[in-house]
């Protein structure tokens, strides 16, 4: 039987936190008018996806010790262990970093609810794929 992950490592658990804030954040007219949780959210959703790598790699035997430090790290551990001979992984990762870390959280620039959605349901996607649900 495959060992629990501790809630506070589960991917889906950081991905229904974002969807949580998401949902407390006033709305008009399709979009959020405060910016600050529509970040923190994709901040979270962000964190979602390290953590399904993590567990993806630990999976192939990478202590936790051992996990990646920085999103270059995590780059060259998607393609050594996870995506041999298959770059649509390391793409994937490389748009979900540049809307969800970037665009979403650093810089605060999608407030659309319809991209919104679209991003989250893409950070699904990605955690059930590496983590095989």
């Amino acid at each position: 039987m495959p060992k629990k992950i501790p809630k506070e490592h589960d991917p889906m658990h950081y991905l229904e936190n974002a969807r949580s804030i998401l949902r407390n954040t006033p709305i008009e007219d399709n979009i959020y008018i405060e910016k600050k949780p529509v970040r923190e959210a994709f901040g979270t959703a962000y964190l979602a996806i390290l953590e399904a790598i993590n567990e993806a790699l630990m999976k192939k035997g990478i202590t936790r010790k051992e996990l990646p430090k920085s999103v270059d790290g995590y780059i060259a551990a998607l393609k050594k262990h996870l995506s041999v001979n298959n770059g649509k992984l390391i793409r994937e990762f490389n748009s979900l970093y540049d809307s969800l870390h970037i665009a979403g959280y650093y810089h605060g620039l999608i407030v659309g609810t319809d991209t919104v959605k679209e991003e989250m349901k893409a950070a699904e996607s990605f955690i059930k794929k590496l983590t095989g649900m």
